[in-house]
């Protein structure tokens, strides 16, 4: 539906809104491309300044990627994430993986604590999905279903600061794993997150935590390098 045309400002804020909107509800997942410009002008009925101006604040803003001879790609669902996705990209694997580690291990332990029915029904939905993307073969489909299965548990530990924050630094541990799953999925590279589930159902914090813990660690030889002090 053509936008209305207000002062200039205002009707690049309307476009930023509008497109920000199409990352935030899902509509344009990330990795998606987006509309191309003459597309969005045409969509939107709005002028391509209007259009370029709105697409290089969100790219500021790091929800965009613009890439030359390619097209624009959506990398964050929010600032926050961007944010975030842009300071921790080139991070140390290892430091990465010891916040998964802290992270995950405290949601883990809550959700056995505080888990509902509905939080046990979509977390043995998403592990399914998670092993049928794994023999798929379809890397970043399982890169997807991983995360959304990690996410679904720290859900489930009802701490809604905790789960923003997940949530925000999504696509920095997607990374993470598509730098992982990236050297081959084989059966001798395949982490079995069952006993995690079958912990959170039995209301087993210590053993729920444990196993989240450990699986941000469990990757491809020479990960991380030697361990830190030796």
């Amino acid at each position: 539906m053509p936008l209305s045309h207000p002062r200039r400002s205002a009707l690049s804020e309307q476009v930023i809104t509008a497109l920000r909107a199409q990352i935030t509800s899902g509509e344009w997942p990330v990795g998606a491309r987006i509309p191309t410009e003459p597309e969005l002008v045409e969509q939107l009925g709005v002028a391509r300044n209007t259009v370029r101006e709105a697409v290089r604040a969100l790219a500021h803003n790091g929800l965009l990627d613009i890439r030359q001879g390619s097209g624009t790609y959506v990398v964050a669902t929010s600032e926050l994430a961007g944010v975030m996705h842009r300071r921790f990209a080139g991070a140390d694997p290892r430091h990465i993986a010891e916040l998964r580690s802290t992270l995950e291990s405290a949601a883990a332990r809550m959700a056995a604590e505080r888990r509902t029915e509905k939080d046990l029904k979509q977390i043995d939905t998403l592990l399914l999905r998670r092993e049928e993307a794994w023999e798929s073969r379809d890397a970043e489909a399982f890169v997807a279903a991983d995360a959304t299965f990690h996410l679904a548990v720290v859900a489930a530990s009802h701490n809604d600061v905790m789960t923003a924050m997940y949530a925000d630094l999504s696509e920095v541990l997607r990374d993470w794993l598509r730098g992982d799953v990236s050297e081959g999925m084989s059966p001798e590279t395949h982490m079995d997150h069952g006993r995690l589930v079958d912990a959170i159902r039995a209301g087993d914090a210590p053993t729920a935590a444990e196993e989240a813990a450990g699986y941000p660690f469990v990757c491809r030889p020479g990960r991380f390098g030697p361990p830190s002090g030796g």
